[in-house]
């Protein structure tokens, strides 16, 4: 059997790239919607409220705009988020708009710079 604590660690520690893929493969493989993958991939809530107060644990991710290269944004949303092409689109002509909630700093901040990349004004709140 598989080490249950060693697979848990895996997924902890997954690039927001890698779990799209891993939600695409799960769709296409095992019929598993990416919804469900998704949040079971993301874990736990960190921290208590005592702990919130002291340093913000859970970010924001908002589009504020799309900015002049907005195909490629689109593009980047589609991949990063495993949407659609249209559900995408939305998004981005719907800015500003959040992309993703409550999620750790290190995975706002890969979101942030990979859409700022392709030319997106984005904000982590």
């Amino acid at each position: 059997m598989a080490d249950l604590k060693e697979i848990a660690e895996q997924l902890v520690n997954l690039s927001v790239k890698e779990v799209s893929e891993l939600a695409t493969i799960m769709e296409e493989e095992y019929g598993i919607k990416p919804a469900a993958a998704a949040v079971a991939v993301a874990g736990p809530a960190a921290g208590g409220d005592a702990g919130a107060e002291a340093e913000q644990t859970e970010f924001d991710v908002v589009l504020t705009s799309g900015g002049a290269a907005k195909l490629k944004v689109v593009k980047e949303v589609k991949n990063l988020l495993g949407l659609g092409l249209k559900e995408a689109k939305e998004l981005v002509d719907g800015a500003p708009s959040t992309i993703k909630e409550k999620i750790a700093k290190e995975e706002a901040e890969s979101i942030k710079s990979a859409l700022e990349e392709a030319g997106a004004s984005v904000e982590l709140k």
